[in-house]
């Protein structure tokens, strides 16, 4: 990888991670909101957006002066490419977690069973560890972490099935709940969500690394691939990069 092109791709993969951050700290605010029935965190959660939508198209116009200026070759062209999905599933996520933040701000003293809260809280903390862990993968290009993410999006899917039965019991057990579990099952709804974009950014890393496109496919596939040593001519990380640059 030339060296010019490294250093300037270092900068583009740390603005992504900071974004992460950002969605991150969303994700986790607008959980805290929905679990708590706090309707002013869930109005900081929803202002606050707008700094993940402004971040992407930050990063996207990096992006483009970077495959402009220095025409990258197949690898290269392949970092650019999943920085772009990257970023676009990372502002997905965060508008998800606004919906969450929506959702509790309709509830707001509004409480259903303590089990149905804590089912919530729990696929919460899920979807939460999916984002970090494909997070700490895209940081280290790990194949590895990013196989685990797309198994833990089946524990995910198992919960949200879990919520939903439990929620259509309530309602037909009490029709006046029904206002308070359409807000909950929304914001599991998005929570799932959440989960298949992060499952979306593994799969990209498994594609950067592996040069194998395992989008729509099962996990065993998925599997598979990542444990292909067919040659693939893998990246270099920006720190290890030598030569020059154009």
């Amino acid at each position: 990888m030339p060296q010019q092109f490294a250093e300037e791709f270092e900068h583009v993969r740390s603005e992504v991670l900071t974004m992460g951050g950002l969605v991150e700290g969303q994700l986790q605010g607008a959980i805290e909101a929905m679990i708590a029935g706090d309707t002013d965190k869930a109005r900081t959660i929803e202002r606050d957006d707008y700094r993940i939508n402004a971040k992407e198209v930050e990063i996207d116009e990096e992006c483009t002066r970077l495959l402009a200026k220095r025409q990258p070759e197949a690898s290269e062209l392949r970092l650019v490419m999943s920085v772009i999905k990257t970023i676009s599933d990372l502002e997905r996520i965060g508008d998800e977690s606004e919906r969450v933040a929506k959702m509790a701000k309709f509830m707001g003293g509004d409480r259903l069973h303590e089990n149905v809260m804590s089912e919530f809280e729990h696929m919460g903390q899920l979807v939460r560890a999916m984002l970090a862990n494909v997070l700490d993968a895209f940081a280290r290009t790990s194949v590895e972490q990013a196989v685990a993410v797309v198994q833990a999006d089946q524990k995910v899917d198992a919960k949200y099935e879990s919520i939903t039965r439990q929620l259509i019991t309530y309602m037909a057990e009490d029709p006046r709940a029904i206002p308070a579990v359409l807000n909950i099952l929304w914001a599991a709804r998005a929570l799932e969500r959440i989960g298949d974009r992060s499952q979306n950014i593994a799969e990209y890393i498994i594609y950067l690394v592996k040069g194998k496109d395992v989008r729509h496919t099962t996990v065993e596939a998925v599997v598979a691939a990542a444990q292909d040593e067919t040659p693939v001519d893998p990246p270099a990380s920006a720190g290890s990069a030598s030569g020059s640059g154009a």
